[in-house]
This record gives structure tokens, sequence and C-alpha cells, in this order.
């Protein structure tokens, strides 16, 4: 099939440097202790206070059940804020560089 074939697609350019590999571990970490304190929250209330979770807020569905879908809601956009931060740093990172890699300054006059 066509567009299938593995040899004769282009090989994948890796231009990431070491600083935007580390900036976006950071990040990545940084959304994921956001993640793991609010599903910490969500573990202890059901541990500890089960009555609070058994409450029906919204069209007859319990806490419990809402909150877990909005823990996977957050999930899916934590993951679009990561790779919106990690695009927004490789773009960065090209923006300040020219064609072929070197700082480009404006002539003066």
């Amino acid at each position: 099939m066509a567009g299938l074939d593995p040899i004769l697609s282009p090989t994948p350019v890796d231009d990431e440097t070491e600083e935007i590999s580390a900036r976006n571990a950071r990040c990545g970490m940084v959304l994921f202790l956001v993640y793991l304190a609010v599903y910490g929250v969500h573990v202890v209330f059901n541990a500890f206070k089960p009555t609070v979770m058994d409450a029906v807020p919204l069209l007859g569905v319990n806490l419990a059940v809402l909150f877990g879908l909005g823990l996977i809601v957050l999930a899916l956009v934590l993951a679009l804020v990561y790779a919106w931060l990690c695009r927004s740093a490789r773009n960065g990172s090209n923006e300040s560089s020219g064609a072929n890699g070197a700082i480009s300054q404006e002539p003066s006059r």
C-alpha cells in the first residue's frame, strides 16, 4: 500500500536539544503532580469520607462517579496542555535561530 512502506518514508529528524528535553520533562512532572494531587483528594474522600461521595449533586449520579469522570477529563486536558507546552518550547527555540541554525540579526544602519 502506498505510504505504508517504512523503507520509503522519510527518516524523522530529532532536532530536540537537551535543554528542550529537560524543560519538557519538568513540565510533564509538574502536570503529573497536579493530577496526582487531585487523584489523592479523590482517594482520600473515598476512603475516609464515603458519605460525602454518596451525595447526588447532578442528574442522579453520585459524586464519586462525577469525580472519577472529572479525573478522566482532567487527564485528557493535561495531556493537551503538555503537548501545547512541548510544541511551544520547540517553536520558541526555532524562532531564535535562522534557517541554518545560526542566530539571525538585523543589519545595523
